[in-house]
């Protein structure tokens, strides 16, 4: 194990910890409606309850590659 590894496992922890960040941001400012995104599904039902949250899972997505894509940079 090199530095390589060292450093993917800094930007790993890195992007968990901003993500971690704007999900407890995300209760305390109402703009930033994380998991009540529009395409993000919610049935609730008696007895019963169903919840996709296809765009935020779709964004946190987007910004996990986005974020590898910037480590994977700076590993060349």
């Amino acid at each position: 194990m090199g530095a390589s590894f060292g450093k993917a496992l800094i930007g790993m922890g890195l992007t968990i910890a901003l993500i971690g960040f704007a999900i407890v941001l995300s209760a305390k400012l109402p703009w930033l409606r994380l998991g009540r995104l529009p395409g993000d599904i919610n049935i609730q039902r008696d007895g019963f309850s169903v919840f996709i949250p296809i765009t935020t899972m779709l964004l946190f997505s987007l910004l996990l590659s986005l974020a590898l894509m910037v480590v994977g940079r700076f590993k060349r």
